[in-house]
């Protein structure tokens, strides 16, 4: 072969492979060009990238994040002077009632946040923000007010349903699925921070099931470095497609400002109450009728675990769904639904989350083996009536409210069993129960001796006077005895 064919050869070589890099490297670069899908995370690749707003996401979000205003009437009786008890200065200055010791009313406020979930005006907000509220106002993005009807309030979850009276339609978020929520992904505040007005900011996920924050029934928060400060609550955590995955409601703070550790109640949770307040605006959770407790390290070797997990059912309750599935003292329940249940509060989390009159899964072990137990969801049962009892006269007890004790009673107030006796469920600020100490969810047990088995027989003692009263009363699974003087 000739010099001049070898050469004009290898030039021939070389310009086909030079554009079959080309065809390569377009073919390359729109495959990174195509959008990524919904699952894809992934980090910035170029200077282009970095540059990239959050501000589409904004627009879609921020007008359905509303500012909450709670305002509730006090009354207040005032004194002019602490003279004025005494009969002698009566007789110059004049009697009570002569305008000596007017009532006074004031008007408490609280600020807040909240989310529309729908289009018809339901909003979701903060238990916490509209607490004894009188009167509720919510104001859009752009500037218009409305008021609002509380449709639900449950303390135990402090997430409350609002209903705006306007006529709609209204922006509205959509709920994601706050599980698939990741360690690091990015997410958005939303909401009303010291009434400056609509703020947005901006973090990551720093964790998805924080349970030792104290703030509700059911711990279980995604936690973010996200500003979040004071009347932020109950406004939107959100995701990078705009959907709501959490409702922020708490901060850990020591100064009352942001320190880059706040938390939201999960979607799922929101959700839940939501759709409660759809079909009847009470919250009806399932009632199990056992309790479990934290696996820790010494109960994982006594199992022979590699590593602490799940929790340990710790007693059955006769005639409860737990039992009627065949749950057993014991066993370790490590699932629900195929969700990992690591503590009692995930626990309580994963099942406060179910509807009544569907069916769970849990996935226990025991003794070494797997064993996948179905459990009805029903609600709990009222084995005795709760006799709902307001006790005014004089005693330790004036201005609490008893009932008698049951499953269903225990449910709504967050107890455990067993499920007999008399509880305290509501103590009037500034009463005589208050005073003693006094708190919801404090059994009666009883009461200088005598055994308290029903409201009506509280009732009946506290209309003897007594010069001395002890109590027995039980909290948190102790019983403390209190002596007072009458």
């Amino acid at each position: 072969m000739r010099l001049a064919d070898t050469r004009k050869t290898r030039f021939l070589v070389r310009t086909l492979l030079a554009g079959l890099a080309g065809i390569w490297a377009v073919a390359a670069t729109a495959q990174t060009a195509e959008p990524p899908t919904a699952d894809l995370r992934l980090v910035p690749q170029n200077q282009a990238q970095i540059k990239l707003s959050f501000a589409p996401i904004v627009k879609e979000v921020a007008p359905a994040v509303v500012n909450v205003y709670a305002s509730r009437k006090v009354v207040e009786r005032r004194r002019v002077s602490p003279f004025f008890d005494d009969p002698f200065f009566r007789r110059f200055f004049g009697q009570p009632g002569r305008g000596l010791d007017k009532p006074r009313q004031r008007v408490e406020s609280s600020l807040g946040s909240g989310v529309i979930i729908s289009q018809d005006g339901t909003v979701i907000t903060n238990h916490h923000v509209i607490k004894d509220a009188d009167e509720v106002r919510v104001a859009l993005s752009d500037r218009r007010e409305f008021d609002a009807d509380i449709v639900l309030m449950d303390e135990r979850t402090d997430l409350a349903v609002l209903k705006i009276r306007g006529e709609g339609p209204f922006q509205s978020a959509d709920f994601a699925d706050s599980d698939s929520l990741e360690v690091g992904d990015i997410v958005l505040a939303i909401g009303n921070p010291f009434g400056v007005g609509q703020t947005v900011t901006q973090g990551i996920v720093s964790a998805t099931a924080r349970t030792q924050v104290g703030v509700t029934d059911f711990q279980f928060f995604i936690q973010t470095d996200a500003a979040i400060n004071p009347g932020n609550s109950g406004g939107a955590l959100v995701d990078m497609s705009g959907k709501l995955v959490g409702i922020n409601t708490a901060i850990f703070s020591r100064s009352g400002g942001s320190n880059g550790i706040g938390f939201a109640i999960p979607a799922h949770m929101a959700r839940f109450v939501a759709k409660a307040a759809d079909q009847g605006g009470k919250v009806q959770r399932p009632w199990l009728g056992a309790t479990v407790q934290l696996v820790n390290a010494e109960i994982a070797e006594a199992l022979s675990l590699d590593r602490p997990r799940g929790v340990l059912v710790t007693a059955v309750f006769d005639g409860s769904p737990a039992q009627e599935a065949g749950l057993q003292v014991s066993d370790l329940v490590i699932a629900i639904d195929g969700k990992e249940v690591t503590d009692p509060n995930s626990f309580g989390y994963r099942f406060a989350t179910k509807m009544i009159g569907e069916a769970t899964h849990f996935l226990v072990l025991r003794e070494g083996r797997e064993v996948e137990i179905p459990i009805s969801l029903k609600p709990a049962p009222e084995t005795v009536p709760r006799d709902t009892r307001e006790l005014t006269e004089f005693s330790p007890f004036e201005g609490t409210t008893v009932m008698n004790l049951s499953p269903a009673v225990a449910e709504e107030l967050g107890l455990e069993g067993p499920f007999e006796g008399v509880v305290i469920a509501e103590v009037n600020r500034g009463s005589t129960g208050d005073r003693v100490g006094l708190r919801p969810g404090d059994i009666v047990r009883g009461v200088n001796r005598k055994v308290i088995g029903s409201t009506r027989v509280l009732e009946e003692i506290t209309r003897t006077p007594q010069r001395v009263w002890q109590l027995d009363i039980e909290r948190d699974g102790k019983v403390s005895q209190i002596i007072l003087r009458g």
